[in-house]
């Protein structure tokens, strides 16, 4: 799913099941002491919410956070919960890329997609979470979605500035955009 935003204004952490629900029973005052916390820095943002996600906590703040504001929110997390936190992750799709090649007829492969975004200058610098996921859009179509999970500690300004933009891939066009957490999307499929 795409975001109305971009997926940068949520800050996405990974915890154990107790971890998460003894973080959550609490939100109210993690979110206000979140917000003091990046008073305290001078920051312009704030954090509006704190929701569960399959395995952690999602912090949803007013603005796209920069790298001192993740630096602060996983301090305070850290302080709080007594666990690392290291997880700091933005969610992005590229649509309109074939899911078949022309030339071998054989569905893209994780490892193609990891190839293409080393070998494209708006990925540099970027350090991929997990492998690429790629998905068909429909039995009929030959295009796929291809979902990527980013590392934004040290970038979430240059992931930011991902959004939206497009690059070739062979003699089409892909586009990128924001995305919502979505794990356990299928490898590839054969309709």
């Amino acid at each position: 799913m795409t975001t109305k935003r971009s997926s940068c204004k949520q800050v996405i952490i990974l915890m154990s099941l107790d971890n998460t629900n003894n973080f959550v029973k609490k939100s109210s005052i993690h979110v206000t002491n979140i917000n003091k916390a990046l008073k305290n820095i001078r920051s312009d943002i704030m954090a509006d919410f704190i929701q569960v996600e399959n395995n952690g906590i999602v912090i949803s703040t007013s603005k796209v956070t920069n790298p001192l504001d993740l630096q602060t929110i996983k301090n305070y997390i850290k302080s709080a919960c007594s666990i690392e936190v290291d997880q700091l992750k933005s969610y992005l799709k590229l649509i309109s890329i074939p899911y078949l090649s022309e030339k071998t007829n054989l569905c893209i492969t994780s490892d193609e997609v990891d190839n293409i975004l080393k070998n494209t200058h708006i990925f540099n610098n970027m350090v991929l979470a997990l492998k690429p996921r790629v998905i068909k859009i429909s039995p009929k179509s030959n295009m796929a979605i291809i979902w990527i999970d980013i590392w934004n500690a040290q970038s979430s300004m240059k992931v930011k500035s991902l959004i939206n933009r497009r690059f070739n891939v062979g003699s089409f066009i892909a586009t990128i955009h924001g995305a919502n957490i979505n794990p356990g999307v299928s490898q590839c499929k054969n309709y």
